[in-house]
């Protein structure tokens, strides 16, 4: 294994961010750092944070950078990120990506998952969450076992309220406006890999897999 592996994954809500970096994860022995997560969780039990980014992704409009970037900083402090990580859901912007070189943290992969907003908007309503650890499914590409409750576990899935197809496409908006300029910056420093995204999973996490090997070469 390649000691350090610090990546990031890049790509439009739906994109299949989260799966493709739970596999990765799993295959190199580091843990995937989900912004998305992470946030939900802080809203679910009311924390400070929480509420001050609960009016955000209600509108599904980024949380600030400050509160983002503290939740971050703190996570990569914890033992299991010692030999690496994934970030997944951040830096969402230039500016989060200079602060995360202003912490020092030397990224060396970059994936850039690359699906059309058509079929990004098609997918995002099948999708399923588990309110309660996190998990993501979906009902086409990445079914739980019995269809109504997590594999992990066992709660029940739904669906999530920006998952509606109005606010999947501000969230397009967002992204393109605001997150796919990282595709430059990363390219910039010679980290960045593009993989196209397939109507299969195990298609995808080919691709990825493929294209992580070789840039870690």
């Amino acid at each position: 294994m390649t000691k350090n592996l610090k990546m990031i994954f890049l790509g439009a809500p739906g994109a299949g961010k989260g799966t493709q970096s739970d596999i990765v994860a799993e295959k190199y022995g580091i843990p995937t750092i989900s912004t998305g997560v992470m946030i939900r969780e802080a809203i679910k039990n009311n924390t400070e944070m929480g509420l001050a980014a609960k009016a955000y992704t209600e509108k599904g409009a980024l949380v600030p950078d400050e509160v983002v970037i503290g939740i971050i900083g703190e996570r990569l402090k914890k033992e299991d990120c010692q030999n690496g990580f994934i970030l997944d859901g951040f830096p969402r912007t230039v500016p989060q990506a200079e602060a995360l070189d202003a912490m020092g943290v030397d990224i060396n992969c970059v994936v850039s998952l690359e699906v059309a907003d058509t079929k990004i908007v098609e997918r995002m309503s099948g999708r399923r969450v588990c309110a309660k650890c996190g998990a993501s499914y979906h009902i086409i590409y990445n079914p739980s076992e019995n269809g109504t409750s997590c594999d992990k576990c066992g709660e029940p899935l739904s669906i999530r309220k920006d998952d509606a197809p109005e606010v999947v496409l501000d969230r397009l908006n967002v992204y393109h406006n605001q997150t796919e300029p990282l595709k430059d910056f990363y390219g910039k420093k010679g980290v960045l890999v593009l993989v196209e995204g397939q109507e299969e999973v195990k298609d995808t996490t080919a691709l990825t897999l493929s294209a992580i090997e070789n840039a870690i070469k």
